[in-house]
């Protein structure tokens, strides 16, 4: 593609997996419960950016799966849990800005790609803030946000970061984007 663009993917939790997809419900049923509401269905966001380089995929994934970082962009990497576990690749996540990159679960993206902007200096700003993402503790409330750092986290920062007007983005009906308000209230101190 030409030109200069952003897109946002809205991915169902665990897709591609089991293991997450029954630890997303059984969180998401935690949640409703002590919030007195309905469960929503939960999604993870990733984008694609593009200018005239080419297209890049930013993603936050975990686990790391090999030692071979530069072969998908990593420009970050942060603890799960605890930083005290941090050296081992398995609780670590990274955060990815991936030229030509591949977004494994986009064939089962909903009410997506919502094109974002197709401004070329918002497209070059958020590929520029990537390295600069913040990375605490994935899963925790480390930075004292009211809500979990995760990889909705790291991309509603980038957004608002790099000057997306952030009001309208939503995930799609009847789901939510745990960890989305934390990027946002980092993203504005």
């Amino acid at each position: 593609m030409k030109g200069y663009g952003i897109d946002l993917y809205w991915l169902p939790l665990g897709a591609g997996g089991h293991f997450v997809r029954l630890n997303g419900r059984v969180y998401e049923a935690i949640k409703a419960w002590r919030g007195r509401r309905r469960a929503c269905d939960l999604y993870h966001s990733a984008l694609h950016v593009y200018v005239p380089e080419g297209r890049f995929v930013i993603e936050t994934a975990w686990p790391i799966p090999d030692a071979d970082p530069a072969s998908r962009g990593v420009v970050a990497q942060g603890p799960v849990l605890s930083r005290r576990v941090a050296r081992l690749r398995m609780l670590r996540y990274e955060v990815r800005r991936w030229r030509e990159g591949v977004i494994l679960d986009i064939a089962e993206a909903v009410a997506s790609p919502l094109r974002l902007s197709d401004d070329p200096d918002l497209a070059s700003r958020v590929l520029d803030l990537a390295p600069e993402v913040p990375v605490p503790v994935w899963g925790r409330d480390e930075l004292g946000t009211g809500d979990m750092w995760n990889s909705n986290s790291v991309i509603s920062w980038l957004l608002a970061r790099s000057g997306i007007p952030m009001e309208a983005i939503r995930p799609p009906a009847g789901g939510r984007a745990p960890g989305w308000d934390a990027g946002l209230v980092v993203a504005r101190r």
